[in-house]
């Protein structure tokens, strides 16, 4: 008893060492985001890939849609001018083919979806009348993302047509009113400034957060006070001399009222605010909000559109259920879910009248003419998940699924797997798992965050049965409804 009490006192005694004051969400939020790209930008993927890292079905989707609405939109300007010419008697030739198209990307990722997109352009536009016109800006508030993505291997094909532009999507003061055709926002709006507001009767109190580093880690850190000015100067040189510490953080929470002086669209939050219970926290992504503002500046009158692509939700239902995952924590950094029920009021507040909210799943199959589910969603169907199986064994599955569908699937990109083998995995699974994922072709399945279609799935069939899975799970699966929190795609024009 004696030394469980000393162990108790010890425990009490091993409490985290604040490295700040409180501050709203959205402060720390933006200072975490910058040490994370400062010291983590280059291991990105280790902690959370997105379904452009390495797969390449989102952009062929995007650019098959660009492709299409571009070609239709010129297809009736020629005919209506082609009628004007004729009523004024007119023989002055038709220019609009020389037009350029500014194509945004906002958050630029490694480059892949920029490379994909352009290469599924090219290929699309096969009497060249789109892609030789394209002048696709990635746009991201990071150097080191730009520069990555810059170092892309099949980015450098297309590297004459394609700019990088360093900024903040919230406040593009470079970018002229009305001069951009399209804009693609990939997984960027989880990432941008987002408060944690909750309803008390008539007041609005949001979420303060105080970091704090583990006793552990801190115990480890010598210079303590240099450590303090390097975190709160943000100063990334010096950090770099300090043990990792991101996967450290303790988060300390209290509530105050809102300070509406810093919120921007106060009445729309509000009003919308007024929907959700009592004391249920809810994500307001300010940052999204104010980039929809910049969307709609810099897009041309007839431009093709906005997309985002994010996980979220636009169900009220969901928005009020006091156990939704407000955000998770990958690396260190903080990623939101984004309230889209929210964005589709903002965008109404900005008179603009066409918006559309589809899963991202729908977006991809219905631009590539099939039904599309992910190697995920396919794993998730197995009858022996859910079951008692250790990790490794969920990864011994995953590599198998791999192998029997990459017999049937091809890829158009050459793409080597990365699937790093869990330690615990016994050595003789490892020796046979990794001997199957050297043996991968480099065009087969790249990634594990990948989509399959339906045409691929059935011509895999045999060989997935031969490991469990059955074909009717498999077609239920690619019939499910979307998830509570779902990716989803977000699309609106001036």
């Amino acid at each position: 008893m004696e030394q469980e009490a000393v162990n108790q006192l010890q425990e009490l005694d091993a409490l985290p060492q604040p490295l700040g004051e409180y501050k709203q969400v959205d402060y720390w939020q933006a200072h975490i985001n910058v040490l994370f790209y400062g010291l983590r930008g280059d291991q990105q993927r280790n902690f959370y890939q997105t379904f452009a890292s390495a797969d390449y079905r989102l952009a062929h989707a995007l650019a098959a849609h660009y492709y299409d609405q571009v070609t239709k939109r010129e297809t009736s300007a020629k005919r209506q001018a082609s009628t004007d010419n004729r009523d004024s008697e007119s023989s002055s030739p038709l220019t609009s083919h020389l037009s350029p198209l500014t194509v945004m990307e906002w958050g630029a990722g490694i480059g892949a979806l920029a490379a994909c997109f352009l290469s599924h352009l090219k290929h699309l536009d096969k009497d060249g009348t789109v892609y030789p016109r394209v002048r696709y800006v990635l746009v991201d508030s990071h150097q080191q993302a730009l520069d990555q993505a810059r170092a892309h291997p099949d980015l450098a094909p297309h590297l004459s047509q394609v700019e990088f532009l360093c900024a903040d999507v919230q406040h593009l003061e470079t970018v002229g009113d009305g001069t951009v055709d399209r804009i693609i926002c990939n997984e960027l709006w989880n990432e941008l400034p987002t408060k944690l507001l909750v309803k008390k009767g008539a007041d609005f109190e949001e979420e303060h957060l105080r970091p704090n580093l583990s006793e552990r880690k801190s115990a480890a850190i010598a210079d303590w006070s240099g450590f303090v000015r390097a975190f709160e100067a943000k100063n990334i040189e010096a950090l770099k001399q300090f043990p990792a510490f991101l996967d450290d953080l303790v988060w300390e929470r209290e509530y105050h009222k809102v300070e509406w002086k810093d919120v921007p669209f106060r009445k729309t939050i509000t009003e919308f605010l007024k929907r959700i219970d009592d004391e249920v926290l809810v994500p307001v992504n300010v940052g999204a909000c104010n980039s929809l503002k910049e969307a709609k500046r810099v897009l041309a009158p007839d431009a093709v559109g906005f997309s985002s692509f994010d996980a979220g939700t636009a169900d009220m239902k969901v928005l009020n259920d006091p156990e939704k995952p407000c955000y998770g924590q990958f690396g260190g950094q903080y990623s939101f879910m984004v309230n889209l029920a929210l964005l589709e009021a903002v965008v109404t507040h900005l008179g603009i009248r066409s918006t559309t909210i589809e899963t991202q799943r729908e977006f991809v199959g219905s631009r590539l003419g099939t039904n599309v589910m992910t190697l995920m969603d396919l794993l998730a169907s197995h009858p022996a998940v859910g079951t008692k199986l250790q990790p490794w064994e969920l990864d011994r599955l995953a590599i198998r699924t791999i192998r029997a569908l990459n017999e049937t699937y091809e890829s158009p990109y050459q793409r080597k797997l990365e699937f790093p083998l869990r330690k615990e995995m016994p050595q003789e699974e490892r020796d046979a798992a990794q001997g199957t994922l050297l043996s991968l072709k480099p065009n087969g399945i790249p990634d594990t965050v990948a989509y399959l279609t339906e045409e691929e799935l059935s011509r895999a069939q045999p060989a997935l049965e031969e490991l469990g899975y059955d074909r009717d799970s498999i077609l239920m699966a690619l019939g499910a409804p979307p998830s509570p929190v779902e990716y989803h795609h977000f699309f609106f024009r001036p």
